[in-house]
């Protein structure tokens, strides 16, 4: 069935309650009558399309591994901290490269999330003819309290898996930065980072793709006393 055909079905977009956030929209497939739930994985072409259709405006959402999920509302501290290491990085990097602030990203499962934070190599069209792909990517950043669990799992597993080769989260719950490099793949067939270091709020950072630049911890944690 094509997009025209099981987007004018697209009637109801069900929120399935889970424990653990994001909330994950599902589509309604034909076993509705026998009172299951068939899940459509969804195509990045899929997605675009259905957005452009207008589906989302109410929402803010990203498609992660063929699943449209709902992203959680910011909360202050994190509007915050987002606001900071966007300010911060644009200052320190210049015109060496892009800096993305809750931006679309282009990786190969299926996906399109949009990190809190993204530094990307430059590029002639400043990424308007497309998004930015794993390869185009430098560096991703995600501004984690109420996601914690869900960034430090299905998002590192997804940009380990896409060979994105550094990965931080600015952890607002235990107040720290985690910094993870070099993607590898398990015996088992799952991804991670082979490094994660702890960096304290008083401590001053190197970018991993400007090794020459240092970002100062203490001015991008927000003061939570």
């Amino acid at each position: 069935m094509g997009i025209g055909d099981w987007g004018m079905r697209f009637v109801q977009l069900l929120p399935i309650t889970h424990y653990r956030l994001p909330i994950t929209y599902y589509l309604l497939g034909e076993e509705i009558m026998l009172g299951t739930v068939t899940v459509k994985k969804f195509t990045i072409d899929e997605y675009e399309q259905l957005g452009k259709l207008g589906f989302f405006e109410r929402d803010r959402v990203e498609l992660i591994r063929g699943e449209i999920i709902k992203m959680v509302a910011k909360g202050t501290f994190h509007s915050v901290c987002n606001s900071l290491v966007f300010g911060e990085l644009y200052t320190l990097v210049g015109k060496n490269a892009i800096i993305r602030g809750q931006e679309p990203i282009i990786l190969p499962s299926d996906s399109e999330p949009e990190p809190d934070v993204v530094i990307a190599k430059k590029r002639s069209d400043n990424y308007s003819l497309s998004h930015p792909q794993a390869s185009d990517i430098l560096l991703v950043i995600e501004i984690s309290d109420s996601t914690l669990n869900y960034d430090q799992k299905t998002k590192l597993s997804l940009y380990a898996e896409s060979q994105i080769s550094d990965y931080w989260i600015f952890n607002l719950v235990e107040n720290f930065l985690e910094m993870y490099s070099e993607p590898y793949q398990n015996n088992q067939g799952n991804f991670g980072y082979r490094f994660k270091r702890i960096v304290l709020p008083n401590e001053t950072v190197s970018l991993p793709c400007f090794p020459d630049l240092s970002l100062d911890l203490s001015q991008v944690f927000p003061r939570q006393n």
